[in-house]
């Protein structure tokens, strides 16, 4: 492996949060590589890793790259865990869909879309991060306007919002 794949891969190791493209750019200024050149070596780590079939691989989310153990060693992991994951309630993940597909949206949108009361599934959803303030609508009484976040992509596996599925794409699932 050359140096500056090395680096990328104990850039991306090293970081907490999806390492996006441009900080890595940001970090190689003085080599003067482009954001091609980067890209090009990401391509080839995420190959690797793939091609390798170990027990992490390199994932593009949330407008980063990041190590992830992969999918189908869930069940091992959360016996190293010895806990379940967090899980939000049916109001909470409805409440999410409805934020994710219709942002920004303020909280009066989702209410009437849902048909109740949205204060403790949007405070929860705040809480975990999952979802932000994003502005005020300017309209009288200037109602706060929610949107998803960065980490909300990074729990659900998203490199951005287009990924999310088509309301087709729903729709078949449920057949």
């Amino acid at each position: 492996m050359d140096e500056t794949k090395a680096v990328i891969e104990g850039l991306i190791f090293a970081s907490e949060t999806p390492l996006a493209i441009d900080k890595i750019v940001e970090i190689f200024q003085e080599r003067n590589l482009s954001r091609q050149e980067i890209t090009a070596h990401l391509h080839g780590l995420v190959n690797e890793y793939d091609a390798r079939c170990g027990g992490f691989c390199l994932h593009e989310v949330a407008g980063g790259y990041q190590f992830r153990t992969r999918p189908e060693l869930s069940a091992w992991i959360a016996k190293l865990k010895g806990t379940r994951p967090v899980a939000l309630t049916t109001a909470a993940l409805e409440t999410l869909a409805i934020i994710a597909y219709r942002q920004p949206v303020v909280k009066a949108e989702v209410e009437r879309l849902r048909g109740v009361d949205v204060s403790r599934p949007l405070r929860t959803l705040l809480e975990r991060k999952l979802v932000r303030l994003v502005g005020r609508k300017d309209v009288p009484g200037k109602p706060m306007i929610y949107g998803t976040t960065r980490k909300f992509l990074e729990v659900f596996s998203l490199r951005d919002l287009s990924e999310l599925p088509t309301m087709g794409e729903l729709k078949d699932l449920t057949k």
